[in-house]
């Protein structure tokens, strides 16, 4: 004889187990307008832009054929001469801007006066998402050869020229020292003060505290940050196109070049190269900040 309450309880947890299957299955149908709006939006044209640096057209019979010419061009004469530069650029401010960045989110944490705190945080917001031609017009009214400082300071006198590499330099660290603030700050804010406690309380100094306890934890965090420093000057064009033009060698200002036809023409496809190029550059960057994200969040918690 069966028992009334073995009977019951067997469709109960039949229904308790479809349950999250049934919430699994309504969250990826939540999903999936994110997911079709990301192939549309990234999917295609990066499929487009693998095609096309594969695609070498003939100019006489119009037929297209698969080949590494285009990706073998890129890597070659000027075009390799403005990848290296794109990346000695993006390399030296995001270093600069991680230190400097650090320095001022240090004092931003430590500070007793809250409205300050708010009003730097706030200011970096505002000014990490201040680029293009604005910002290079700003700086060009301010430092340019006829700039208002320029004048004033006579910088013109001491060889100083923003049209340079490093007035690029400076103009980038304009908004990678606000992004810096604002990727360290939440890592400074989790070092737990019972941390500088104990090791002042066996004797260390402020210098062996930062040095044998602070920096190893927020290392992954410092090197996150630097990572994205650099992908972000890294990808910069309408600041630099509009201080520079072609005067600093730079991988971005070489894919416009070639799409326009400005120097050659024809060369579309070696633009897409140049863009793929670019695109493992920044895939490289992204795998050395992600796991160094996830490895300082176990830390700062």
């Amino acid at each position: 004889m069966t028992d009334p309450m073995t009977a019951t309880a067997a469709p109960v947890a039949a229904a308790g187990a479809t349950a999250p299957a049934r919430r699994r299955s309504a969250g990826w149908l939540a999903v999936v307008p994110l997911l079709v709006f990301v192939a549309i939006s990234f999917g295609a044209p990066a499929v487009a832009m693998v095609n096309g640096a594969f695609t070498v057209k003939d100019p006489a019979s119009g037929a297209s054929s698969y080949t590494t010419a285009n990706l073998t061009a890129s890597l070659q004469g000027a075009y390799l001469t403005a990848l290296w530069g794109s990346v000695k650029l993006s390399g030296l401010s995001a270093a600069i801007g991680a230190v400097l960045g650090l320095l001022l989110a240090q004092a931003v944490v430590t500070s007793r006066f809250r409205a300050l705190r708010e009003a730097v945080l706030t200011a970096s917001g505002v000014l990490a998402n201040f680029g293009g031609v604005p910002l290079a017009f700003a700086f060009v009214a301010t430092l340019g050869n006829a700039g208002v400082l320029t004048r004033h300071l006579g910088l013109d006198e001491h060889g100083w020229s923003l049209y340079s590499f490093w007035g690029l330099v400076i103009v980038y660290l304009y908004f990678l020292i606000p992004l810096m603030v604002l990727t360290v700050t939440p890592a400074l804010e989790g070092l737990r003060v019972q941390w500088r406690e104990a090791a002042q309380n066996n004797g260390a100094t402020t210098g062996q505290y930062w040095r044998h306890v602070a920096l190893p934890v927020l290392a992954p965090s410092l090197l996150g940050g630097l990572v994205l420093l650099f992908g972000s000057a890294f990808a910069a064009y309408a600041t630099a196109a509009a201080m520079v033009g072609s005067s600093v060698p730079l991988i971005t200002l070489q894919i416009a070049d070639a799409i326009s036809g400005n120097v050659l023409v024809g060369q579309e496809n070696v633009a897409l190269a140049l863009s793929l190029d670019m695109i493992v550059v920044a895939g490289l960057v992204m795998a050395v900040y992600l796991p160094l994200q996830r490895r300082s969040a176990r830390w700062l918690v």
